[in-house]
């Protein structure tokens, strides 16, 4: 069965025909490699009658392989507060870390949202070099449900690009020593 050109499947990519499954870019989603290799995962994992949960859509990475790069997860700033959340927003400038000054690579920032209330990750965006492999920090940090506190309290290496992440959420929380 299919709608709008996606075929329909369940949270475990079974389609309405027993024995029939569907995963990637023919089924609802981000049309990306990575969405359709954890799909595929989840998809085998049940059929062999292993506990899996369902993919969150919502954190899943986006990575624009360009100069500079772009990456993403989650809620932008807008969405978090169209969705209701009050939030608090911290950014970084890759310009303030001496790891990009040293590497030639100073342009682009960290930008990080979090629910105001609870702490909760909602959202990380970034511009610049290596923002690609960066964004897989948020990605995990979200998984597990990680507060901007624990991002600030946890020891980044410096100098590193990745700080940025670090200093990122201290900006949010009015914390930020290094700007």
């Amino acid at each position: 069965k299919t709608e709008k050109g996606k075929v329909l499947v369940d949270d475990y990519y079974k389609t309405n025909i027993d024995g029939v499954y569907a995963i990637g870019d023919i089924v609802k989603g981000q049309a990306l490699a990575h969405v359709a290799s954890a799909e595929g995962i989840i998809c085998v994992e049940k059929i062999k009658g292993m506990h899996v949960e369902p993919l969150d859509y919502n954190n899943i990475p986006g990575c624009t392989y360009c100069s500079p790069e772009i990456a993403s997860v989650g809620y932008t700033e807008k969405g978090a507060k169209e969705a209701g959340y009050e939030v608090k927003v911290g950014k970084f400038p890759f310009s303030a870390s001496g790891k990009a000054k040293a590497a030639g690579a100073s342009d682009g920032f960290v930008k990080v949202i979090f629910d105001a209330k609870y702490g909760e990750w909602l959202g990380a965006h970034m511009i610049g070099a290596n923002v690609t492999e960066m964004i897989a920090e948020a990605v995990a940090a979200r998984k597990l449900e990680t507060t901007g506190h624990e991002i600030i309290k946890t020891v980044h290496p410096h100098p590193t690009m990745s700080e940025a992440v670090m200093e990122a959420a201290a900006a949010a929380y009015d914390e930020v020593i290094h700007l």
